[in-house]
């Protein structure tokens, strides 16, 4: 994902603007896999492979999202490991 989308994206449940990025893996200036977080509503939305998946909390992969926190605590804030909606460990 190239950080200059952060311009466009908006949060899909309350359409909060603008969102945190956190970073876990770079590569040429695109952020591989890391987070969106939403100030708001305490959401996070997981980038994986430059993606950023940004579905509501119903078409949400719950299985997916645990293992990609699980593999990220090391990098991500606690705000969203521990606390984030929909889910947290």
């Amino acid at each position: 994902m190239n950080k200059k989308m952060l311009d466009i994206l908006a949060c899909p449940i309350d359409k909060h603007h603008p969102l945190e990025i956190f970073e876990s893996k770079t590569k040429d200036d695109l952020v591989v896999e890391g987070a969106l977080y939403c100030t708001d509503c305490s959401r996070f939305f997981p980038i994986i492979e430059e993606i950023p998946i940004m579905l509501p909390d119903e078409l949400r992969d719950k299985k997916q999202e645990m293992d990609f926190l699980k593999n990220n605590q090391e990098s991500l804030p606690e705000k969203i490991i521990k606390q984030a909606s929909p889910w947290h460990l």
